[in-house]
């Protein structure tokens, strides 16, 4: 059975950081493209970043270029998601997600975690 868990959500103030981490289990983690999406109240989830199986080649949505950092640790089957000067417009439940072809949609998700910004 696969399994995504996302922690490190919280509440933080404007211009704070958070680090997120999933593990994963029951996949073949080092064959999988990792991402972490995000779906604020009344919005449709939308992608925050993706990271290849080698970790060579990554993505991130323009909004948060340059403010997080995603990564991997393929011995830990561990994704991770650096978030910096951290805005109220960040406030969203944070996915992370597996699959296995750069460009197809994810094939597994995590349950979310919570990330709230105060302003």
């Amino acid at each position: 059975q696969v399994q995504l868990v996302e922690s490190g959500g919280g509440l933080v103030q404007h211009g704070g950081s958070l680090r997120l981490t999933c593990v994963t289990s029951g996949l073949m983690f080092s064959r999988y493209v990792m991402s972490w999406h995000r779906q604020a109240p009344g919005k449709e989830r939308e992608l925050v970043a993706r990271l290849s199986t080698t970790g060579t080649v990554i993505k991130y949505a323009d909004y948060v270029k340059g403010r997080f950092t995603i990564s991997r640790d393929n011995a830990k089957a561990t994704a991770y998601l650096q978030m910096n000067s951290l805005q109220s417009e960040d406030t969203a439940v944070y996915f992370c997600a597996a699959q296995g072809i750069w460009t197809s949609p994810p094939d597994y998700w995590g349950q979310g975690t919570q990330v709230t910004v105060s302003s």
